[in-house]
């Protein structure tokens, strides 16, 4: 009752808290938030001087007293404090002090953390000023977000490719019958372009130009018609600058082994899935969700390797943060509805 009261009078928020972006939802509102997950900070003090888009833009770019670094690494916390000011950053600018109560917070974990991780991240959202922390694993809000029946007596299937961690699960009556999770996904990819560029051409390139390519050239698939894009860099060899020109069918060339890892662990979930639910597969077929889910032609690879229907969900780069805002809203009936589970 007193749960229900305060959600009345504070801004209850879901989080999507991932490895390359931060998005908030807000009871009632929505999505009200989406900002890279990096903080710039300040050498000598340690100061946090500036969060996600802002500070995004320093990356590779900062003097020598500023660095700007991403907190989450795999979907997990690589540094508690620098976190912790993101955390508290955002909800601060989202609840922006409309209520003296502070907000319930949900927040989309990796399905395969420690439960040392998952205290970190609860203890970040508490010292950031929740009044009360849940955690959901990502896969089940990614379902949740793309409007999966998963309370079903049925098999329901999905991939959440996001910047950190592939997350890989089979849904049925309200849980996850077999999940995994894979530390190969969008910046994976990022760092194979990278790399290779260092190999064929010489050429250094940041996370961010890598990045840039692949959304605008990468593919899966050959290409009706292939594409060209003019890359900015620095020659290894002379250490000055250097624009070359690189194909889409290279991009493609790069990103084969990432790719090939997240195909692999699909295949390894179907093959622990019960009998039972591979036959609904066959009709359900798979759902993907994640930004790394948008790479040309990946829904068509992925249903030629696993000889399933593949498709998006309606909006993939929301569907976690969604799922949290589900989550939340639904919450009290939730947690009704895990106890008769747990009773029955």
């Amino acid at each position: 009752m007193f749960n229900y009261i305060f959600s009345l009078f504070s801004n209850d928020m879901g989080i999507d808290l991932g490895t390359a972006n931060t998005l908030v939802y807000v009871k009632g509102q929505g999505i009200v938030l989406r900002e890279p997950s990096v903080v710039a900070i300040e050498r000598d003090s340690k100061r946090a001087l500036a969060f996600g888009l802002e500070a995004k833009k320093m990356l590779g770019k900062t003097p020598a007293n500023i660095f700007a670094v991403r907190p989450l690494r795999n979907g997990v916390i690589a540094d508690f404090e620098v976190t912790q000011e993101m955390i508290k950053y955002f909800i601060r600018r989202v609840h922006n002090r409309r209520s003296l109560l502070h907000p319930r917070v949900v927040i989309g974990i990796p399905s395969g953390i420690t439960e040392v991780e998952k205290r970190a991240v609860r203890e970040s959202a508490e010292q950031a000023g929740a009044r009360e922390v849940y955690l959901i694993e990502e896969p089940m809000a990614a379902a949740i977000g793309a409007e999966m029946p998963i309370s079903e007596p049925s098999g329901n299937m999905i991939v959440d490719i996001g910047g950190g961690t592939t997350e890989v699960a089979v849904i049925s009556l309200g849980g996850m019958v077999v999940s995994k999770s894979l530390d190969v996904a969008g910046d994976e990819m990022d760092e194979a372009i990278v790399q290779y560029f260092r190999r064929k051409y010489n050429l250094l390139i940041g996370e961010t130009t890598a990045e840039d390519v692949k959304i605008r050239i990468g593919s899966v698939f050959p290409l009706p018609e292939e594409q060209t894009l003019d890359v900015k860099g620095r020659d290894q060899v002379t250490g000055l600058p250097k624009t070359i020109t690189i194909t889409s069918e290279e991009i493609r060339q790069a990103l084969s082994e990432p790719l090939k890892l997240i195909i692999e662990v699909v295949k390894s979930t179907l093959e622990e899935t019960p009998a039972e639910l591979s036959a609904d597969l066959v009709d359900r077929g798979i759902v993907l969700a994640g930004g790394g889910s948008l790479l040309r032609g990946f829904p068509e690879l992925l249903s030629q390797e696993t000889e399933l229907p593949v498709t998006r969900a309606a909006d993939p780069l929301t569907c976690v943060a969604l799922g949290c805002g589900r989550y939340l809203e639904e919450l009290d009936n939730m947690k009704r509805y895990q106890r008769v589970l747990l009773s029955s």
